[in-house]
């Protein structure tokens, strides 16, 4: 899954840097942004690169935490702190799905400087996510499905004994990256596991590709930006974005127990997306123009799909998996605990929508 998701990157990648160029086009008159005492190509520069390394630190804090909790007793995935803390990092990326990449989304798509037709006759941000919110049900199903199949495969069948009857423990072998978990258990037991271990892993990698893909549109607006006063309001707000949102997918990542290498390689593309869409920004600031028409289409259809990605991700595999399951179902008190930190996480983020 790993080796996948850095074929999606690569592919992802050169999406952006095919559409990037034609971002070059000429503005329409009435879009041509004023100029006013922010804007200052000398003084915003050295801001941008404030921004790569603060954000940059900002994300391995966030993505990397989490990975680290096992070592803190009370942090443990088992204890009920674990999954309070998960639940408020859920409610942080629902609401960067919500309160932050649908609204920028209907605003590129519904801009002034696009034709009246299509662009204004209907609604291409809400019909996107939906799409992108199908497409992914259909990833996490055949994902799931597939990997479940490569999982029953290592298990060995029920044979006959000597006697003629059949063997009532089965023989479990744990291959790969499933070594080492379930010592111990019953292989009824370690199948239940295997097949959660599954979808944790199904779920980390999806979600993260959701992330990736909006880290580098709003890196690569910043980039481009050259109104101080934007920026320095950006820098912070995303500084605080990426740490939690990175608190969240940690959690995931550590969930799906991958090796060490698998957890660098995900957490170092997280970390650094953001930063690389701010280079490309910088690179291209001299001819690149967020208002242009392409621009605008371009980026408005990747955060749309980013969008309905992350709201799916939020409410399906995360909050509706956690509250539906054993733990919160047992526990009414700590549900109502998780609900509050979902609300707080949601409503954290949706005020950092104020300066982002």
């Amino acid at each position: 899954m790993a080796s996948l998701l850095v074929k999606i990157f690569s592919i992802f990648l050169i999406i952006i840097c095919i559409f990037t160029p034609q971002a070059l086009s000429v503005v329409p008159e009435e879009c041509k942004t004023e100029t006013d005492g922010c804007t200052n190509k000398e003084k915003a520069l050295p801001l941008k690169i404030i921004a790569i390394f603060s954000i940059l630190i900002a994300s391995i804090i966030g993505v990397c935490s989490p990975l680290f909790t096992r070592s803190v007793p009370a942090l443990n995935p088992e204890r009920s702190l674990f999954v309070i803390v998960k639940c408020f990092a859920s409610g942080i990326i629902l609401a960067t799905g919500f309160m932050h990449v649908l609204p920028d989304s209907f605003d590129m798509l519904t801009s002034k400087c696009l034709k009246e037709n299509p662009w204004h006759k209907f609604p291409f941000t809400g019909f996107v996510a939906m799409l992108s919110a199908i497409v992914t049900l259909i990833v996490d199903s055949v994902a799931t499905s597939i990997y479940s199949k490569k999982s029953n495969n290592e298990v060995i069948p029920e044979v006959a004994s000597p006697a003629g009857g059949r063997q009532q423990d089965m023989a479990v072998v744990n291959v790969g990256h499933f070594h080492g978990h379930h010592h111990g258990l019953k292989p009824a037991q370690g199948a239940v596991l295997d097949q959660q271990l599954l979808r944790n892993r199904v779920i980390a990698m999806v979600l993260e590709l959701g992330i990736v893909v909006h880290s580098v549109v709003i890196g690569l607006s910043l980039g481009a930006s050259n109104n101080t006063c934007t920026i320095k309001g950006l820098v912070a707000a995303l500084c605080f974005h990426q740490m939690f949102e990175g608190m969240g997918l940690g959690g995931c990542i550590l969930q799906a127990e991958y090796k060490a290498m698998k957890k660098f390689t995900m957490a170092f593309f997280f970390s650094v997306t953001t930063p690389f869409g701010i280079a490309l920004g910088i690179a291209l600031s001299n001819t690149y123009k967020d208002n242009s028409p392409t621009a605008l289409i371009t980026e408005g259809l990747l955060n749309a799909s980013s969008a309905g990605l992350l709201i799916y991700m939020a409410l399906v595999d995360l909050l509706s998996a956690e509250f539906m399951g054993q733990k919160l179902q047992g526990s009414i008190k700590l549900q109502i605990k998780c609900y509050a930190a979902v609300l707080l996480g949601a409503g954290f983020m949706s005020l950092m929508a104020k300066w982002a």
